[in-house]
């Protein structure tokens, strides 16, 4: 099954250019609280994306479900409004999954999803150590619809170089098997376009293939509509490099059917001789 994929933007026409393009989620990101700070000066992308933003994007697309990441959970201050009532606007302004960042204990999960309370698909993002530490907790929950796993928060957690080293030590792996072993279906980390990136998406797109992953997100360098102005460029560069990755999942399907196709024969023979 092809990969869901999901474009951070507030921009209506960049929106339907990735909708036409086969791009599956519209993700406005409202998260900001204490970001900066975690992030300690990396180039990360803070987006700032409001309710407005929401209301814009819903209107703007026809098929594509729209992603909102809201904040962590939060008490209400002078500065800003409550979890529960930043969760009610976005999900009234038409967010079809609501992201939940930043997640340090199960209690955290589990407030959210009595604030989601069945109105939209709720998707915890797994992005500290100690949400890790909780996963199995977390996983126990009954209302999550889907599970993402952010690498670049996470690898800050544990002191890494480099995000995908979570990858390569298996971390990412072990939590995609307790995820499928619930059956709840799940996601992790950015690509960007064939052949970009210090470790090549190609490379990363094979993974989630291996692990079984049922999304991912197209990082910024995908196509970065801030340094990129011309509309043209932008609707090409969506297109072929959206093509380019479709034509990427088929050869891994094929291979996976491949290996499908021999456990059932395996699995038929091995019937047929002990019943023989």
């Amino acid at each position: 099954m092809a990969l869901k994929l999901m474009y951070i933007t507030n921009q209506p026409q960049i929106a339907q250019i990735a909708e036409s393009s086969g791009v599956d989620r519209i993700f406005v990101d409202m998260e900001y609280i204490g970001k900066a700070e975690r992030q300690g000066g990396l180039d990360s992308v803070q987006n700032y994306h409001t309710i407005e933003d929401i209301r814009v994007i819903k209107q703007a697309v026809q098929s594509a479900e729209v992603l909102v990441r809201v904040n962590p959970i939060h008490e209400a201050t002078a500065e800003y409004t409550s979890s529960k009532e930043e969760i009610d606007a976005a999900i009234n302004a038409g967010a079809d999954i609501v992201m939940l960042p930043y997640i340090t204990s199960s209690k955290q999960v589990e407030d959210f999803l009595r604030y989601v309370d069945g109105r939209a698909k709720t998707m915890p993002l797994i992005e500290t150590p100690q949400a890790v530490a909780v996963f199995d907790e977390i996983l126990s929950l009954p209302g999550i619809d889907e599970i993402y796993i952010g690498l670049n928060d996470l690898s800050l957690g544990y002191h890494r170089k480099f995000m995908f080293e979570l990858l390569a030590d298996g971390t990412v792996e072990g939590l995609c098997l307790k995820s499928k072993l619930k059956g709840i279906p799940y996601g992790f980390g950015g690509i960007a376009s064939l052949g970009k990136g210090m470790l090549p998406s190609e490379y990363i797109i094979r993974e989630h293939y291996r692990l079984g992953s049922s999304c991912a997100i197209l990082s910024r360098s995908f196509c970065n509509v801030e340094k990129v102005k011309h509309i043209g460029i932008i609707s090409s560069t969506f297109i072929d490099g959206v093509k380019a990755i479709r034509e990427l999942e088929a050869e891994c399907e094929s291979k996976i059917s491949y290996f499908r196709e021999n456990e059932r024969v395996v699995a038929q023979k091995v019937q047929m001789i002990c019943e023989g």
